[in-house]
């Protein structure tokens, strides 16, 4: 048994098709429920948070996700009962024990529908855009909810007495400012000591007018900064011919699917009235008299600590030309174009049951939908419903996640990893449980609105969540029809995705894949890469645009080689091609040192991985020239062998995302360790010594109870922003573990795929 605080034990995750709701002491299982509308909390109860949730961010700013995990396995975890293989020594016991011990204890965290819940946040920018849509509209959280949101705050403010972009980061004006007008708005007085030194940290920094444009943006919708000060958005530019490069719809999804709102908020200028919180943090904020500001001469300055992109003159000449358009603009020309813009945010709304495309859409849809329809209108309470499927409760408070969760991609790693060897069909009732989620996210039906409103078609694709999010994902895709082949071919499951579901994902990954042979996320990219000179945000990069990443296209070329041996007949030609020409990018991509990038997790020991499954997978297959793919292979494992660790680990800091150079964690991470042995391990890694110690930090870490700690944060997106993904500490260790099992103590090796399997 895992020691539950009391604190910890008022709280529930309620879970339905994916969907994750945390219940105050809730009455009975049923979301609908528990959608939190009362006030159920005791002075003593508020007490009691503050004492269970204390936090050492300073130990380790990344939570072990424990309120949920320990739960879950008091409730459901089963010491392993079943017939355990015996090894022909005591080392190759202790790996084959490892595994065992491993999937056992995370099959105790999977939900009953078949999932793995988990902590995707991370991101420190996300709960503030929700708490001012909250504010604004007059819809407070529940007391119990708001006083877990002051405790996740005050948990993760630095010791100079800042917050930063996200949990690791060092503080910034943005994070800073974010985090102080949330704890205003929560109820904290600004006498509290810990408001005063962050106060005194702004000011010190210049105060709020240097705050990046999304700062800028969500302190003018509060009414703490002038709307002059904030750089036009153009609404306009929503009604330009849809052939000009510079149209919105050719943006990546995420930067359309938020400076849409942003462009509606910014049109009407929303903004909240003045009361006392609005006019105190006035004087809170700045260190000059709100009234004698010059705002329009605020719009480009920004906080040294927050530059990460400079604007481009390009940019800074369009700004010229948008900012003096405002004082000219056409009203009837401005009411088309917002007319157009909420048709396309009530769209939005309806393509993903209110969910929207991430959490910063879903805060500002909800003030556009609040403004035109009301408090009381169902569309507003139906965005408001929607709320609690971004919160998370761990044993560092109520966090806003970078999504709706991370189900599906987790699922389809999770069951890849259990399937790795042959002690994976010891635990069928996972397996059969992960299948039926696997085939209850694959999306089935085309939106109405999909092509009218620039959405890639859906039919046969995966979610990186779930499927009433409805937007589907390349490497999702990938990694679903991976997972549903692997369990196919298992023989644990009984098929129920058929054959023509699967040709739909194959035919889905087809059509995703760009001129450069590679594949991006979300859809095609859609413009030049020069569009990203009109990239506005200061604190990302590379957002204007949906790129090829390695990942993206190796998970897709890997999915592809898979289906055709199955299918070797369906769309021979044209899937060889797309491999072929996958490979080419993959190769493109490789740096002169041997490693990968990685744009979506930290960092080269995740891209490494990734490329070399790619093409080591395509070896032997006359898809590509096999002494290039040895070549290139042979140089990612020099590199991966030069940055092991002494201790036979390797570790990444996540400034290796954002400075494009590895950066050396001070100790081994168990997740890059596994990235790396399971990279040595695909390119079939002569020297067994460094398979040896790298295992031997992924079992000396493993817990008596078969989990691993967490330790360093290891996702991110756009280089600069890092988020948590608190399943990766089970899945990979495993999955290397089983590999390693598989290649030199069971040396097992699955009889071939064939079709029908």
């Amino acid at each position: 048994m895992l020691k539950v605080k009391s604190g910890w034990k008022n709280w529930q995750l309620l879970t339905e098709k994916g969907r994750h709701i945390w219940a105050f002491k809730p009455g009975s299982k049923a979301i609908n429920e528990h959608l939190q509308n009362v006030d159920d909390i005791s002075e003593q109860e508020i007490t009691q948070f503050a004492e269970d949730f204390q936090f050492d961010k300073f130990t380790n700013p990344n939570s072990g996700d424990k309120v949920y995990r320990h739960a879950a396995i008091n409730a459901k975890f089963k010491a392993f009962a079943g017939h355990i293989p015996q090894a022909a020594n005591p080392e190759a016991q202790k790996v084959t024990d490892a595994v065992i011990k491993g999937i056992n204890y995370f099959s105790g965290l999977q939900s009953d529908e078949g999932h793995w819940p988990g902590d995707y946040g991370g991101p420190l920018f996300l709960l503030p855009g929700l708490l001012i849509a909250s504010y604004i509209s007059d819809t407070p959280f529940p007391k119990a909810h708001r006083e877990m949101m002051k405790v996740y705050l005050f948990n993760h403010q630095n010791k100079d007495a800042g917050w930063g972009m996200h949990i690791e980061g060092e503080s910034t004006l943005f994070g800073t400012v974010m985090q102080y007008v949330s704890l205003r708005i929560l109820g904290v007085d600004k006498n509290h000591e810990q408001l005063i030194t962050a106060r005194a940290w702004i000011k010190n920094n210049g105060g709020a007018t240097g705050i990046p444009s999304w700062g800028k943006f969500y302190l003018s919708i509060l009414n703490c900064y002038d709307w002059q000060g904030f750089n036009s958005l153009f609404p306009e530019m929503w009604l330009f011919p849809k052939w000009l490069p510079i149209h919105p719809w050719r943006y990546w999804c995420h930067s359309r699917m938020v400076y849409l709102p942003m462009a509606y908020c910014y049109a009407l200028r929303i903004k909240a009235p003045e009361n006392e919180l609005v006019l105190s943090l006035r004087e809170e904020l700045y260190n000059d008299a709100f009234t004698a500001i010059n705002w329009p001469k605020q719009r480009n300055v920004v906080c040294e600590k927050d530059c990460y992109t400079t604007p481009s003159p390009v940019l800074k000449w369009m700004n010229f030309f948008t900012n003096h358009y405002e004082k000219i603009k056409w009203p009837w020309l401005r009411k088309k174009a917002t007319d157009y813009i909420l048709k396309y945010l009530n769209a939005e709304d309806e393509q993903t049951e209110y969910l929207d495309i991430g959490p910063v859409n879903k805060a500002i849809n909800s003030i556009c939908i609040w403004h035109v329809y009301g408090k009381d209108s169902e569309q507003f309470k139906k965005h408001v419903a929607r709320w609690y499927d971004y919160l998370w409760v761990a044993e560092d408070g109520m966090k806003m996640s970078g999504y709706n969760g991370s189900q599906l991609w987790d699922t389809a790693f999770a069951t890849r990893a259990i399937l790795e060897s042959d002690l994976g069909a010891l635990f069928s009732a996972t397996l059969t449980k992960s299948y039926q989620f696997i085939e209850l996210s694959q999306i089935k039906a085309e939106h109405a609105t999909h092509a009218e409103f620039f959405r890639h078609p859906m039919i046969g694709s995966w979610p990186f969540s779930t499927a009433e999010q409805g937007w589907p994902v390349a490497d999702c895709t990938a990694e679903g029809l991976s997972a549903t082949l692997a369990l196919h071919h298992s023989d644990l499951v009984k098929p129920v995705i058929e054959e023509q579901r699967i040709k739909q994902a194959a035919e889905i990954i087809l059509s995703y894949q760009n001129t450069d042979g590679g594949w991006a996320t979300y859809e095609l990219t859609r413009a030049p890469k020069w569009l990203e000179k009109l990239n506005p945000s200061e604190v990302f990069a590379d957002i204007m645009i949906d790129y090829s990443w390695t990942e993206c296209t190796a998970a897709c070329v890997i999915a592809l080689l898979e289906l055709q041996e199955v299918y070797p007949d369906f769309k021979n030609n044209e899937i060889r091609k797309a491999i072929s020409a996958g490979i080419d990018f993959i190769l493109k991509q490789q740096k002169t040192d041997g490693s990968w990038y990685g744009g979506w997790a930290v960092c080269f020991t995740y891209a490494t991985w990734f490329g070399v499954e790619a093409l080591s997978k395509a070896k032997g297959n006359d898809y590509y020239d096999d002494m290039i793919l040895a070549g290139s292979i042979n140089k990612a494992c020099v590199f991966l062998v030069g940055k092991q660790k002494s201790d036979g680990g390797w570790g990444e800091t996540f400034e290796s995302c954002s400075k494009l150079v590895y950066s050396e964690a001070v100790t081994s991470q168990v997740v890059n360790t596994a990235w790396a042995l399971l990279t040595l391990m695909a390119a079939d890694f002569a020297d067994k010594k460094v398979l040896e110690a790298g295992i031997k930090v992924l079992l000396n870490r493993q817990t008596d109870l078969g989990d691993w700690s967490q330790e360093n944060i290891s996702g991110v997106f756009n280089y600069n922003c890092m988020i948590t993904y608190a399943n990766y500490r089970n899945i990979f260790p495993v999955w290397a573990l089983s590999r390693y099992y598989r290649q030199t103590i069971r040396n097992y090796s699955p009889p071939p795929l064939k079709k029908g399997d």
